[in-house]
C-alpha cells in the first residue's frame, strides 16, 4: 500500500491558481512595483554619492568615534564599483530590502500574537517549523506557478524563507519582558495597547532587531537560489560563473554578496546594541 501526498498538494496549488488569479496578480504587481521603486531610488544617485551615504549610515550606526565600519564601507563598496558590479548589487539590495520589509510586516505582528497568546504560539510554531525545515528550492515551485519567472517569485520565496527568525525572536523578546514591568503597567492602569507599545515592545526591541538582522541574512542567502528563476542581481552573476565554469566571475559575484552581507549585518547589529544600551540605561 502506498500513499503520495504530492498530487494532492499539486491539485491544491492548481486550484488556488485557477480560482484566485486576480489576487495573485495583485500581489505580483504590488511586489514588482515595490522592487522597482527601490531600484529607482538606489540607482538614482551616482555610485560615489551612494557610497558616501552608505558610509555615513554605517558611521552613524556604530557611533561617530568608531571608524572601522565606515572604512570598510568605503573600501568594500568602492571595490564593488571597480569590479563593475554596482548596478546588479543595487538590484540585489532592492530585492533584499523588499523581501525583508514584507517579511517584517507579516512576521512582527505574528510574533506579537504568538508572544502574547499561548494558543497563538501553539498555532504558529508548527508553521514556522515547516517553513524553516522545508528546502528552499521547494518554495520556488509554487512561487513560479503563481507569479511566473522574474523578481516577484524570488521575493516571495525569500519572504517565506526569511520570516521565521523574525517571528520567533519577536515572540522570545516579548516573553522575556520582566513580569514586574508588566504588573507595574497594570497597576498604573495601562490598557493592553499601551502596555504593548510603551512597555513590552520597547523592552523586547533588542530581540526584535536581532530578528531583523537574521531575516536580512537569510534573504541574502537566497540571492543565488532566486537567480535560478530569473530574479537577476548578484545571484545571476554567481550562477553564470557556475554554469559557464568561470571561476573569476563567480568569485567576484560571491565577494560582492559577502561585502553587502557584512555591511548589513554590522549596521543592524550596531542599531540593536544601541537599543540595548539605551534600555539598560
Amino acid at each position: 500500500m502506498t500513499f503520495h501526498i504530492g498530487p494532492y498538494f499539486e491539485n491544491l496549488i492548481n486550484w488556488l491558481k485557477d480560482s484566485f488569479p486576480g489576487f495573485f496578480d495583485g500581489i505580483g504587481s504590488g511586489l514588482e512595483a515595490f522592487i522597482e521603486s527601490f531600484e529607482f531610488i538606489l540607482g538614482w544617485l551616482p555610485p560615489w554619492a551612494m557610497i558616501v551615504l552608505l558610509t555615513l549610515l554605517a558611521w552613524w550606526a556604530c557611533g561617530w568615534r568608531n571608524w572601522g565600519l565606515a572604512l570598510f564601507s568605503v573600501a568594500g563598496f568602492s571595490l564593488i564599483y571597480l569590479m563593475e558590479l554596482w548596478a546588479i548589487t543595487m538590484q540585489t539590495l532592492a530585492l533584499v530590502l523588499t523581501s525583508t520589509l514584507v517579511a517584517l510586516a507579516i512576521g512582527i505582528p505574528l510574533g506579537i500574537y504568538s508572544g502574547r497568546s499561548a494558543r497563538g504560539e501553539k498555532l504558529v510554531r508548527p508553521v514556522l517549523d515547516f517553513m524553516q525545515t522545508m528546502p528552499a528550492f521547494v518554495y520556488l515551485i509554487p512561487a513560479v506557478l503563481f507569479f511566473s519567472l522574474g523578481k516577484v517569485p524570488g521575493a516571495v520565496a525569500t519572504v517565506i524563507f526569511g520570516m521565521p527568525p523574525c517571528v520567533r525572536l519577536t515572540t522570545l523578546g516579548l516573553r522575556q519582558v520582566p513580569l514586574e514591568a508588566v504588573e507595574a503597567s497594570n497597576a498604573f492602569g495601562c490598557t493592553p495597547w499601551q502596555q504593548l507599545f510603551k512597555v513590552q515592545l520597547p523592552m523586547a526591541l533588542p530581540s526584535i532587531l536581532a530578528g531583523v538582522n537574521q531575516t536580512i541574512m537569510l534573504a541574502l542567502s537566497m540571492v543565488v537560489i532566486s537567480a535560478m528563476i530569473g530574479a537577476g542581481g548578484l545571484g545571476e552573476q554567481v550562477l553564470r560563473g557556475i554554469t559557464q565554469l568561470k571561476i573569476g566571475m563567480g568569485f567576484e559575484g560571491g565577494l560582492a554578496i559577502v561585502i553587502l552581507a557584512m555591511y548589513l549585518d554590522r549596521v543592524t547589529h550596531a542599531l540593536g546594541s544601541h537599543s540595548q544600551q539605551k534600555q539598560q540605561g
